[in-house]
């Protein structure tokens, strides 16, 4: 009888086919950029035909896009939900969500999708939209959101918005390409531990807001 109640092995791989895809799309991806990468290349390395591929993701375009909602569109929101709840300072939550966006996005392979977006884009249009739209203004709007409370509360001084967000974003946009693109960092400081170098680049950021010279 447990046999019968069993799932049959094709029905257990169908359910888990999506995310096979996705994660064989992310590889290549990252791997070769999108332009280069072929839907059949993907359809290979998850072990399905390219009709199969379709069915899920009717073009590349669509498939990249589910790539993105699934290793970019979630840490983001999970930085939405941890700041919903956070109940210390300013200070505490901006530190925290700058080490948890490398924990969750820029140590794991998934990074790679900014290089492409960043090399890519002006060749991609629709999907530079795309991302702007849910990935860049929600992220954004996060980071707003954490520093105007903090000047709200009193605790952070005044301050031009978008530059600072701007300020606070641009080294961590240079972890990630560096790391996607080791050229960059062979030598010196630039190979300290990226979480050890993200704390101490918070605190900077902090000790700026905070000021009151």
């Amino acid at each position: 009888m447990s046999v019968l109640l069993q799932p049959h092995k094709r029905e257990r791989r169908k359910e888990h086919r999506p995310g096979e895809l996705l994660d064989a799309a992310l590889d290549l991806f990252v791997e070769k950029g999108f332009a280069a990468t072929r839907s059949e290349e993907v359809a290979a390395r998850a072990g399905v035909s390219k009709g199969t591929l379709f069915l899920y993701f009717p073009s590349k375009e669509e498939l990249f896009k589910a790539v993105v909602r699934e290793n970019v569109v979630k840490p983001v929101s999970e930085g939405a939900a941890e700041i919903a709840v956070h109940q210390g300072s300013s200070s505490q939550l901006l530190k925290m969500l700058m080490l948890r966006w490398w924990q969750r996005y820029g140590s794991t392979k998934a990074s790679g999708i900014s290089k492409i977006i960043i090399s890519e884009a002006n060749n991609f249009p629709d999907l530079a939209t795309f991302y702007r739209e849910e990935v860049v203004v929600p992220a954004m709007n996060l980071l707003k959101g954490v520093l105007e409370g903090g000047r709200l509360k009193g605790e952070f001084k005044n301050f031009h918005t978008e530059h600072t967000c701007m300020a606070v974003i641009a080294p961590l946009m240079f972890l990630i390409m560096s790391k996607h693109s080791s050229a960059l960092c062979q030598t010196g400081t630039l190979q300290a531990d990226p979480e050890e170098f993200i704390a101490h680049y918070a605190d900077l950021v902090i000790r700026g807001l905070t000021s009151q010279n």
